[in-house]
Formats: C-alpha cells, sequence, structure tokens
C-alpha cells in the first residue's frame, strides 16, 4: 500500500542544548500530528547577550505520513 506524507517547519527553543531543543520540539510535534516518520534539522541558531550563548534553537522539518482518512480530506481541500 502507497502512503504519502506531508512535511511541516516547526521551530524549538532551549536554555540547554541543541539536542534538548530537537528533543522538545519533537515531543510537542508529536503532541498534535500522528505518523511522525522524521526529522530534518533544517538551520541551527544560538541567541547571545552580552557575549554569551543564552538559548539555542533549532527549525525542524518535521515529515509525518498522512491517515487513510486525512488524505481524502486534504485533496478535496486543495
Amino acid at each position: 500500500m502507497a502512503s504519502v506524507a506531508r512535511i511541516t517547519t516547526i521551530s524549538a527553543r532551549s536554555e540547554k542544548s541543541f539536542e534538548d531543543a530537537i528533543t522538545q520540539g519533537i515531543a510537542r510535534a508529536g503532541q498534535t500530528l500522528r505518523g511522525i516518520e522524521g526529522a530534518w534539522v533544517k538551520d541551527h541558531v544560538v541567541n547571545i547577550k552580552d557575549g554569551s550563548i543564552t538559548s539555542w534553537q533549532v527549525n525542524l522539518e518535521v515529515t509525518f505520513v498522512l491517515d487513510d482518512a486525512g488524505a481524502a480530506v486534504d485533496a478535496s481541500a486543495d
């Protein structure tokens, strides 16, 4: 059976590390999106104040597979 996936961009920020930002971003996306199969870290950014890093930010491209009912609704919306 074929599957159709969709990609959405999310941004996540952490005061600990890039790894924590990725983990928190995927965890939050999982609360809303079903069928997450992967993510690509598109950008890394550090925020700096007075010469020190204050937070680490990532922009993620999250891939999730559309379920059968969702695919029919999405197709009719276009």
